[in-house]
């Protein structure tokens, strides 16, 4: 689905995301992909698409059905996009299915069955008979469909089991009820491990393990037999935030998560051979809109659950380790925080290892130099070591104030919970800014006597994330930076003093001009004939108006490469080869995240970081922080880092509008993945360093 935007093409943000996804079931129908990291994909993609459905359908669902006459166009569009997204997700969902049988058959060439109820042998159903004794039982309680008006309290985040039970009365009639109830993988798993014969693992989904324990679910009603489906289903989760301003900002979220849950169902995924008579009871209680998208799929329903599939001690079908690397001329002997006084740092993780950031906020804590210590926090790790250092300051003296974003998607009930601790620890929390989201990650560090130290990053402060995103944390000295990061933590707290930044991008205050600026002078340079690109890696682009910027930019001459993981609203397919543009997007075994700009600058090569994409909502709507990286070494590392992404033809996928997904190519590609080419390089440095 696209549209004109001016006199270029405009490709609609959801509509790339199903591209971007498909993208994700792509890697994982790859023979060269290890097996159990295939199904790592197949479950990402299903995960995805859960959250898409809850949020992204779930607002166009609500545009399509205003009743507005000024909003008949917008209405329209909604409606087209989602009419679109629904075939896309009807046509995936048929090589979804594909991938899964494919990779199932994968796994028993390799002595990995996944057995069903009707496979299992006697001694296997005794084993399974005892499990579900031992683990199961009473988890599981039956609910009649007779006696629910709608499934308002069940959660989408389940798989559900219908089932109709065929009953005989005396005189022979036969009589059907139907019952349904929540499978308890949360209590159990999703896969039941059976004991291994013969250098064979055997496996079951706990769907089908309480097929086998119907009877013992169901026993004394006297049932003569059972069919039993899966389904699951999603509701929206835009949350209804209450304006009443007599109640605080965590009242006001913790009765918006209330209504999250309560939300309306929007997409329903059931098994294609449930009999008519039980399926009309499951979409009758999930009641339905006309908007509303409705799946046949197969026997097993949310496969996000793959994503934890036993490996069965087969490290043969996983990617090969890859440890972090501890930078030993950085976390080595003597003060962490003198370092970085002495000449700018910075790290890139997964490759790097989160460890070394930790070791600031630890020395921070507990330095006696130091004064105080302010931070950003958008999502937590369940067990952080983050929040354990800022305790540990504030405990030893230190001010401490974080700014903690109780409106990070998914993750508000848990901020709320750390939030309160931070409080109770004496702490300074800052609940953001009214009406902007805080999406910047940065780190301000006060000394007594010595220069101040900022941390800006392009990914959350997150010991979990860091393990599977690639991002770049930069720690500098660099009085012009530092001190415009601690106006920023005067503009969250007292957003109303006006604030100007001469080195920081910021948005919502200039991010967006200083970005078309900078664009507007790579034109003039190509004019002028000078050194002139633009090179960025990037998640998201599709904010319109830096859209137009781009193609006006690559139809001047200015050679723009770009490497967007995600959302891109660009159909160069639909351009005349005089647009020097090419997008090339990754997909490999971490998500790339890191955002990095670079400009031709005539030759001098400006290069920027940090936690913004090209979409409105980043532009115009949070508080994002960019930054110019000014340490040459650093500058080249950065460079160096979206090279590699636009050099890989082994993981990229050429990014056109089209969704088809072709080979990337390019004049000089590397011998490997790019995330691989950058692990090697950074090891071998490490080794260099070391001697």
């Amino acid at each position: 689905m696209e549209k004109k935007k001016g006199q270029r093409p405009y490709l609609e943000r959801d509509i790339s995301w199903m591209y971007f996804n498909r993208r994700i079931l792509q890697e994982a129908c790859r023979e060269e992909v290890p097996l159990l990291e295939r199904l790592s994909f197949l479950g990402i993609y299903s995960n995805n698409l859960d959250e898409f459905f809850r949020v992204r359908v779930a607002s166009q669902n609500r545009v399509a059905e205003w009743d507005d006459k000024s909003a008949n166009t917008e209405s329209k569009l909604a409606k087209n996009v989602v009419k679109h997204i629904n075939k896309l997700n009807n046509q995936y969902n048929k090589d979804y299915e594909v991938a899964v049988k494919q990779v199932c058959q994968d796994l028993a060439d390799k002595n990995i069955f996944l057995i069903s109820d009707t496979e299992a042998d006697e001694e296997q159903l005794a084993f399974i008979s005892r499990y579900y004794r031992e683990k199961i039982d009473e988890l599981i309680v039956p609910i009649w469909f007779s006696s629910v008006r709608h499934l308002d309290y069940e959660t989408d985040e389940s798989i559900y089991l219908a089932v109709k039970a065929k009953k005989v009365s005396k005189n022979g009639k036969v009589g059907y009820d139907y019952t349904y109830f929540e499978l308890p993988v949360q209590s159990c798993g999703r896969f039941v491990r059976l004991p291994d014969r013969e250098g064979r693992s055997y496996i079951m989904y706990l769907d089908d393990v309480v097929r086998c324990s119907l009877r013992t679910i169901y026993e004394g009603l006297n049932y003569v037999s059972f069919e039993a489906y899966t389904f699951k289903f999603t509701r929206d989760a835009e949350m209804e935030i209450d304006n009443d301003q007599r109640n605080s900002i965590l009242q006001k979220i913790s009765k918006g998560l209330k209504t999250r849950k309560k939300g309306e169902p929007l997409r329903v995924v059931y098994d294609g051979n449930m009999p008519n008579d039980l399926l009309r009871k499951v979409l009758t209680k999930l009641d339905l809109d006309k908007t509303d998208t409705v799946i046949q799929s197969g026997r097993y329903q949310n496969h996000k659950d793959l994503m934890r599939f036993p490996d069965c001690g087969r490290k043969d079908l996983q990617f090969a380790s890859m440890p972090a690397i501890i930078r030993s001329s950085f976390d080595g002997d003597g003060s962490i925080l003198d370092k970085i006084h002495l000449q700018d740092r910075f790290l890139h993780v997964p490759y790097h290892s989160f460890d070394s950031f930790i070791r600031v906020l630890h020395e921070a804590a507990v330095n006696k130099k130091v004064k105080s210590i302010k931070i950003t926090l958008y999502r937590l790790a369940k067990d952080s070591k983050v929040v354990r250092a800022l305790i540990g300051a504030a405990r030893n003296g230190k001010k401490v104030t974080v700014v903690i974003e109780l409106l990070a998607r998914f993750d508000e009930e848990s901020n709320m919970v750390w939030a309160q601790k931070l409080q109770d620890a004496g702490v300074k929390v800052v609940f953001g800014v009214e009406g902007l989201k805080v999406h910047s990650k940065v780190l301000h560090i006060e000394m007594k006597k010595e220069a101040n130290i900022a941390c800006i990053s392009t990914g959350n402060f997150h010991e979990g994330n860091a393990k599977s995103y690639t991002d770049c944390i930069l720690m500098t000295a660099a009085s012009p930076i530092v001190n415009e990061v601690a106006k920023l933590f005067q503009f969250i707290e007292k957003p109303y003093i006006p604030v100007r930044f001469k080195e920081l991008l910021v948005s919502p205050n200039d991010m967006k001009r200083r970005f078309l600026s900078l664009v507007n002078n790579e034109i003039k340079n190509h004019k002028a004939g000078k050194p002139a690109y633009i090179k960025i890696k990037i998640n998201h682009i599709t904010d319109p108006i830096m859209v137009e910027k781009l193609y006006e930019a690559a139809y001047n001459g200015v050679e723009v490469r770009l490497c967007v993981r995600g959302n891109c609203s660009l159909i160069p397919s639909k351009l005349s080869p005089q647009y020097d543009l090419r997008i090339n997007g990754i997909i490999d075994r971490y998500l790339e995240h890191s955002r990095i700009f670079v400009f031709g600058a005539g030759g001098r090569d400006e290069v920027f970081i940090g936690s913004a994409d090209w979409m409105p909502r980043n532009l115009d709507n949070r508080i994002e922080v960019i930054t110019p990286i000014y340490d040459p070494t650093i500058k080249q590392e950065m460079i160096r880092i979206v090279d590699y992404a636009l050099r890989d033809t082994r993981q990229g996928r050429l990014v056109d509008g089209t969704g088809e997904n072709a080979a990337w190519s390019c004049d000089d590609p590397l011998p490997t993945g790019s995330q691989k080419a950058l692990y090697d390089y950074y090891l071998n440095l490490e080794k260099e360093e070391a001697q």
